[in-house]
Formats: structure tokens, sequence, C-alpha cells
């Protein structure tokens, strides 16, 4: 068993509140979610800035390379938004003997 853990660190365009902020992070979630259904998603990070934002993703596999397949893929699916700066992107994984 696999375990494959994914934060994306990004920078959001033109927001100027924690309301605005949540106007583009939600649907990102919920996006991911819809397209990757095998997923765990949440916002994990900066909560209390209004331009910047961490997002968690999980996902628990057979095998290490459909971890990384599908880690990768929803790395692109957030890079790729017009609207949204992506810093950075660290992945993880785990095996059930560590």
């Amino acid at each position: 068993m696999y375990v494959g853990a994914l934060t994306l660190d990004i920078i959001l365009g033109d927001i100027h509140s924690l309301k605005e902020k949540r106007s583009v992070v939600r649907p990102l979630i919920a996006e991911l979610r819809r397209r990757f259904p095998a997923v765990a998603v949440a916002e994990t990070g900066h909560h209390d800035l209004h331009r910047r934002a961490e997002i968690g993703v999980a996902v628990v596999s057979g095998s290490a390379g459909n971890v990384d397949e599908v880690l990768n893929a929803c790395e692109r699916a957030v890079a790729f938004r017009p609207e949204i700066e992506l810093l950075s992107a660290r992945h993880r994984l785990f095996n059930d003997e560590e």
C-alpha cells in the first residue's frame, strides 16, 4: 500500500478579503474532488492570509506509480488555472513499510 501527499502553496489573484479567497479556494477544492474522486482534498494552511492558500491532497493506492500519476494530474489541474499562481508543490510518498 502506498500513500501519497501533495502540498500546494498558491497565491491568489486580485483578492482583497477572506470572503473573496473562499470564493476561489472552495470551487478549486470542489473541482479536484470532482475530477479525482479517489483523492482527499482540503485547505491546510494560510487560513488567515487573504492572498495565499495551502491545499493538501492525499491518495492511497496499491502502486507507487499510480500515486505519482494522480498527484501529478492534481498539480497540473491547479497550475493551469489562470487566477492562481502555483508557488510550490511538494510530493511525499509513504509505503506500508515506513
